[in-house]
Order: structure tokens, then C-alpha cells, then sequence
């Protein structure tokens, strides 16, 4: 709703309204009605004023002629000032007027505890409260005193009626929700939708006249309007429609607050909405996301734990090394759930090596292709050919070796239609030399051959190794010979066919100094 139109509601509410300085004489109709000379308790007389006129007849015999009419009149004018739900219908009241001429009789005595049931229920909607509530006080008048008790039908719905209401003031107190407005615009400062299913309004308004002290806010109903200048209320009719008429710019951060701090890993839907009713969510700010945020939990995001907003955001990189990082964590079990870094994300699937399980000789390369990606095999693509030539070429049975990469997903950037190869960097290949190491393990070569300086890096776990200082000859690294060569990928790539050829001749002889020293050889031909 625009300010203008909140600005005229405010000016309406304060025209039409009796200044209302304490809001509980609308539920305590005793301070409203002076009936002291005819009942002790003015919300009995109210409800009396509701009462079917042959059961109204029959009461009148024990309320005087003259007090009763006072009375009937003083409570009809009482409530139509000051309970909503009958204020601005009265042609439709669905309950018959008290009778005019009440036989006189003797003044009824209610317990205190009577009077705070019967103003409490009197808040409960319902077609026929009015009649209960009569019934009720009309069967203390005569001694039937258990009519408060929970063993007593009449008991059990007049206690429910109370539970009822004070659960509804305590659920108004919760989930109303002040939208704030420009301090320029004027009152009131904070404006508030709620939809209450009970005639609680009064009551909480004067709660939250204690609460929010001189600020001044408006409280909207479909029944009734509420009006808190600082110092005094004034109520009148509704005015709005719905919590659309009212806007906050300050709501869009509370989103962002509220869709960061959401953790899908953690949520229980059915708890949720039991603590918070249907009813309530849709005059929630954040009822308009929480939908969404719960679908895309059950989609899959319970595993990742978090939002992915969150899981993308960039970190704070601490120079430490992960052997003296504590606490250790907990590697994962299989290839396909780990995310020791990003590369899972845009891949298809993880690729492991594959081979003879205690081969001597071990060919390690960079990573998974496109076509390797999407097969779950290693070197199944173009360079994966060429290397199957040069092991042709070098008499190396692909059977007898055991072939697999630095870095187990594929990294690539989209061009086009194609996913172009893109190198990964150091922090990847660290974070896949768990993988690595578990194949050397598990393999135990006594050759390794790094194709490529990415598989160079990786097995020496240092990110300065570059391959002009290893191809000249094979070399020791933990217990075992290591020989550097050429990626297949790299003779395919180099324009000229001279050196395309150089390439491929580099490591075809790669291969054989790896079998001479997997026979136990000396490396040199």
C-alpha cells in the first residue's frame, strides 16, 4: 500500500475511534458498565445480552426487573463500542435480544475464577457463545457449580475455549510481524497484518502498547483496526485487506539473512509446521521463500548441507601444509563422493585408473578428457589412441600396466557446444594426490611414468618441477624409478608434423627405459 493510503487509514482510525486508554475494558466489560447493584461480573451481563429469549425468560427470575434492563442495555452498548466481531454488523447478529420486562429476583453470585473463564471465552468465536456462555453462568446461579469442571461437558468446552484464546493471543505476540515505514512519512512508524482467529485484538494490543513504549505502530486486521499513537489507542474499523497493502524495503534483507542461516541438512519439515501453523506462514516475510528452500532440500541439497550461495563463496586460503593441519579429517570412502575440491561439481562422473592390480609399471597422466568423462575410463579418447600406438610401438602390453591420472574429474570450459580442456591448477592436483597415493599403495609399481608436467608435479607433490629439468634421464623418488615424458595430448596438439613426430619418438622410448628398469635393467639402451 502506498504511504498516502497508510497516512488516510490513520487518519480514519483516529476520526471514527473513541480514544481507548486501557484496551482490556473490551474483554473486563466490569470497568465499561456499571452493574455492580446487578451482577459482579459485567462479561456474565454481556453474555446474558446474547441469550435466547425463552431461556433469557426463565433467568429473569433471578435478576431484578429494573437492574436487568440496565444491564441488557449498558452490555449491548458496551460491546458494540468495544468487541469487534459485533460492532459493525448488528443487523446480523444471529442471537435474539435479552427480554424487556424480567421477573425481579436475587443478585448472582460468581466466583473469581468464573469471571476470568467467562472473559476469556468470550473472546472464542463461535455461532453460538453467547448462548453457551449463558448457559453456563445461568447453571452456577442455580449451584451447579461443577460447570467449571473439566469433567463436566459444559467444563471441558468452556476450559478449551479459554486454551483457545490464550493460545491465539500467544501466536499474535509471535508471528505478527511489523513492516517498517520511512520516518519522513510520519505515524505510524510500524505497520502490522495478522488474521486472528479469535477476538484477541484488545488484548494484544495492549500488550504491545507496554512493549514497543512512544513508537508509534498500526495493527490491521480483517475485523478491526488498531491504532497506537505513543499514548493513547484508538481502534476502528478494517481498513485494509491484506499484508500486500503494506511494504517494507528492509524485507529483502531479512531474506538474505534468513535463506543464509537456513541449513537443509538439518531440516525437519514436520517440526517445523508444527510449530508454526499454515495459517501463519503466508503473512510471513520469509513464508515466500521458505517453499522453495524446502523442495530444494529434498532434491538433493540435504547432502551438501548448506545452500550452494554459501558453498560457492571464496575462502580464506591459511599457508600451512594439511600434514600439520589439525584435526585430521575424515578422507571419503569412495571416488565418486569425494569433494576434496570444486572439479565434481561440473563433472560427469569421477575416473579411476585402471590396469593389472600389481603391475610393475605405472603410467600416470594429467586428467579425464571429455570423452574419458563421459565413458568413466582413462585415455579412452584421442590421446588415448596415440597412446596406445606408442605402447604398440614400444612392445608394452596395456594389460600388464596399470594407466590413471593426477586429477580423477575433468576440468573444462565451455566453447560453443564443446567442453575445451582447461589444466588444473596446483590446489586440485593436491587435493587428488589422496586418490594418487591410495593407487600407489594398493599397485606398489617399481616404475612410475609421468606424462605430462602435471603428473610430474603430482608425484613430486611440488608445483615448481618443470619437465626440461627431468627428461633427460629417469630418476629416484621414494623408492622407486620415475621417468618423465611428453602427455599424448601434446604431440596431437603441436602444429608441425617434425615435432609432432619428436614427441611421439619421446615416448616410445619413455616406454622402454620403463620396461628395462622394470625388468631390474639399467635405464640406458
Amino acid at each position: 500500500m502506498p504511504p498516502v493510503a497508510v497516512n488516510e487509514l490513520v487518519n480514519e482510525v483516529v476520526d471514527d475511534s473513541a480514544s481507548v486508554v486501557e484496551v482490556a475494558s473490551a474483554v473486563e466489560v466490569a470497568s465499561a458498565v456499571e452493574v455492580a447493584s446487578a451482577v459482579e461480573v459485567a462479561s456474565a451481563v454481556e453474555v446474558a445480552s446474547a441469550v435466547e429469549a425463552a431461556s433469557a425468560v426463565e433467568v429473569a427470575s433471578a435478576v431484578e426487573a429494573a437492574n436487568a434492563v440496565e444491564v441488557a442495555s449498558a452490555a449491548n452498548e458496551s460491546a458494540s463500542a468495544l468487541v469487534s466481531e459485533d460492532t459493525h454488523n448488528p443487523d446480523e447478529r444471529s442471537d435474539p435480544p435479552p427480554p424487556n420486562n424480567p421477573p425481579s429476583g436475587l443478585q448472582p453470585r460468581i466466583s473469581r475464577k468464573l469471571i476470568e473463564m467467562l472473559q476469556g471465552a468470550a473472546c472464542y468465536r463461535a455461532h453460538d457463545r453467547w448462548a453457551f456462555l449463558y448457559r453456563v453462568l445461568w447453571r452456577w446461579h442455580r449451584g451447579e457449580h461443577e460447570v467449571i469442571s473439566m469433567a463436566d461437558e459444559d467444563g471441558a468446552r468452556l476450559h478449551h475455549m479459554v486454551r483457545a484464546v490464550r493460545h491465539e493471543e500467544h501466536d499474535m505476540h509471535a508471528y505478527l510481524r511489523f513492516r517498517e515505514r520511512p520516518e519522513q512519512e510520519g505515524a505510524p512508524r510500524f505497520v502490522a497484518w495478522f488474521e486472528p482467529a479469535h477476538d484477541v485484538l484488545p488484548q494484544v494490543a495492549q500488550h504491545f502498547a507496554r512493549r514497543m513504549g512512544r513508537t508509534s505502530w498500526m495493527i490491521a486486521t480483517p475485523e478491526a483496526t488498531v491504532l497506537w499513537d505513543g499514548a493513547t489507542l484508538h481502534t476502528g474499523a478494517a481498513l485494509a485487506r491484506s499484508a500486500a497493502d503494506f511494504t517494507d524495503a528492509g524485507e529483502s534483507l531479512w531474506l538474505t539473512y534468513y535463506r543464509s542461516i537456513f541449513n537443509p541438512a538439518r531440516l525437519n519439515a514436520g517440526i517445523m509446521h508444527g510449530h508454526i501453523r499454515h495459517r501463519f506462514w503466508k503473512n510471513l516475510p520469509e513464508g515466500a521463500v521458505v517453499t522453495h528452500m524446502v523442495s530444494q532440500a529434498a532434491a538433493g541439497a540435504r547432502k551438501v548441507g548448506q545452500l550452494d550461495t554459501v558453498g560457492k563463496r571464496g575462502g580464506t586460503t591459511i599457508p600451512i601444509s594439511s600434514e600439520q593441519a589439525a584435526p585430521e579429517r575424515q578422507q571419503p570412502s569412495s571416488l565418486d563422493e569425494c569433494r576434496r575440491c570444486d572439479l565434481w561439481q561440473n563433472a560427469t562422473q569421477a575416473v579411476a585408473g585402471q590396469g593389472a592390480r600389481r603391475a610393475k609399471i605405472m603410467l600416470v597422466g594429467e586428467q579425464p578428457g571429455d570423452q574419458e568423462d563421459l565413458a568413466g575410463k582413462p585415455f579412452v579418447g584421442p590421446a588415448g589412441e596415440l597412446l596406445d600406438k606408442a605402447m604398440d610401438e614400444a612392445a608394452l602390453d596395456r594389460r600388464a600396466v596399470y594407466v590413471t591420472n593426477a586429477v580423477k574429474h575433468f576440468k573444462w570450459e565451455p566453447r560453443g557446444k564443446r567442453r575445451l580442456h582447461k589444466t588444473p591448477a596446483q590446489k586440485e592436483v593436491m587435493a587428488c594426490r589422496y586418490w594418487l597415493e591410495t593407487e600407489l599403495e594398493t599397485v606398489a609399481p617399481d616404475v612410475l611414468v609421468a606424462l605430462g608436467s602435471t603428473a610430474l608435479k603430482s608425484i613430486l607433490q611440488t608445483g615448481s618441477a618443470t619437465m626440461k629439468d627431468y627428461m633427460d634421464a629417469p630418476f629416484e623418488h621414494e623408492g622407486r624409478w620415475v621417468v618423465a615424458t611428453y602427455h599424448p595430448a601434446y604431440a596431437l596438439r603441436v602444429p608441425d608434423r617434425e615435432s609432432r613426430q619428436a614427441a611421439f619418438a619421446a615416448i616410445v622410448e619413455a616406454l622402454k627405459t620403463a620396461q628395462r628398469l622394470a625388468r631390474g635393467e639399467s635405464p640406458e639402451a
